[in-house]
């Protein structure tokens, strides 16, 4: 099955796009399915409720595994690949370490923004902060 609002592909008894939190076709039929429950007898039928859990940020945007994987190997040193993917506490970190020694612990974070960098681009590191699966280009 294919999310109408985004175009992919998701399972087939999914309530919700797990990329841009579009309800589906399922979630749609479950919610109709649930108030009728309710109107027939005044009360929610809890008993042929199902634990609905609220989706994702919809968030259409999907980050770029190319950009962030060269941001990581080149500006590694600075976390700008972390702060695109909106991983702050670590992209600060980074910056703090570099900043703070006067450079010194740029050789540390510079193999770390390496190694990271080429995490993202084999797919390693996949999805960004909010857990959307980087977009290959």
């Amino acid at each position: 099955m294919y999310c109408q609002n985004c175009g992919a592909e998701i399972n087939d008894n999914a309530r919700f796009c797990p990329f841009c939190g579009t309800r589906t076709d399922k979630g749609a039929e479950d919610a109709a399915a649930g108030e009728g429950a309710r109107q027939e007898s005044g009360q929610p039928n809890y008993a042929r409720q199902e634990h609905v859990y609220a989706p994702p940020p919809a968030t259409t945007e999907r980050k770029s595994k190319l950009a962030a994987g060269l941001l990581g190997i080149f500006l590694g040193t600075l976390g700008i690949h972390n702060f695109y993917l909106g991983y702050t506490g670590k992209a600060l970190a980074q910056l703090l370490i570099t900043v703070c020694t006067c450079g010194l612990g740029g050789i540390v974070t510079s193999v770390w923004g390496l190694i990271e960098g080429i995490l993202i681009l084999t797919g390693g590191i996949a999805t960004d902060a909010n857990g959307v699966p980087l977009q290959d280009v």
